[in-house]
């Protein structure tokens, strides 16, 4: 290895550990003057609590059964995420197929994506019942037509010229799909997961907030009601958490990705 790429090398390594320094810096900043300021009285510690009395909330897991709480939050989303995101798939598929049935669905899609799908809470619940089911839907409701749009997007903009000399070796619309359209929208794909983590979170939690008796989203609520803002910030901070360590299951995914696909060592 030349020196030149040692040099470039340690270059990465220290601007990777000063942008993380950095982070970490900004956080303990935050936390700080935040904590100061609650027991110095500058800011209301009743309304925005305190990183200390969050803490103790953590601490006190068995009381709370937060650990319950975030297991059935974390269920729903998963579910509603991965149905979410196949079903948009598969249904971006169909469309691309025929060009007809994308005509005559693409203003339903645009109206059903700019409409806001809480508004949906009360019917979904009449449709399917007050429960879990009723919040999985609100999740892929949110999610799906993002989903949609996004995938259909990639596959109508794959490389026309590429699609055109497949087409002159006789090459059936199945092979094309699969040889070339889905194969050269992989990152479009994995973009729509990481789009999808976020909103199928959102739906999911937006349901806790109509219906659910368990969650995350019931404890926000709960806490709301009760004024318990510990429980509160406690609750935000842990979905905080677990969208990130989703997020970062799909980097992971990417990763696994590009590297079989030999574009990353």
């Amino acid at each position: 290895m030349s020196e030149e790429r040692k040099k470039y090398l340690r270059q990465v390594k220290v601007e990777k550990f000063l942008v993380l320094g950095g982070q970490i810096l900004i956080l303990v900043l935050f936390l700080g003057i935040w904590e100061i300021g609650a027991n110095n009285g500058w800011i209301d510690s009743f309304i925005t609590s305190s990183p200390s009395r969050i803490l103790k909330t953590f601490i006190n897991f068995s009381s709370n059964n937060l650990l319950g709480h975030i297991k059935v939050t974390v269920y729903e989303t998963i579910i509603g995420f991965l149905l979410g995101t196949f079903m948009g798939f598969f249904i971006a598929i169909i469309l691309w197929w025929s060009k007809f049935i994308s005509k005559v669905s693409e203003p339903y899609l645009v109206i059903l994506n700019s409409l806001p799908k809480v508004a949906l809470g009360p019917i979904i619940i009449i449709w399917v019942g007050a429960g879990t089911k009723a919040i999985i839907v609100m999740a892929i409701a949110i999610s799906l037509i993002v989903t949609i749009l996004d995938i259909l997007n990639g596959f109508i903009n794959t490389d026309k010229d590429l699609i055109k000399m497949a087409k002159t070796f006789n090459s059936s619309k199945f092979q094309i799909l699969t040889k070339i359209v889905i194969p050269a929208n992989i990152s479009t794909f994995i973009n729509s997961l990481k789009i999808n983590i976020g909103l199928s979170l959102v739906g999911v939690i937006s349901g806790e907030f109509l219906i659910s008796k368990a969650g995350l989203g019931y404890l926000i609520t709960y806490g709301g009601q009760v004024f318990k803002l510990d429980l509160v910030m406690s609750s935000v901070i842990i979905l905080g958490i677990v969208a990130g360590l989703m997020y970062l299951s799909v980097i992971l995914l990417e990763k696994i990705i590009l590297v079989r696909k030999g574009l990353k060592k």
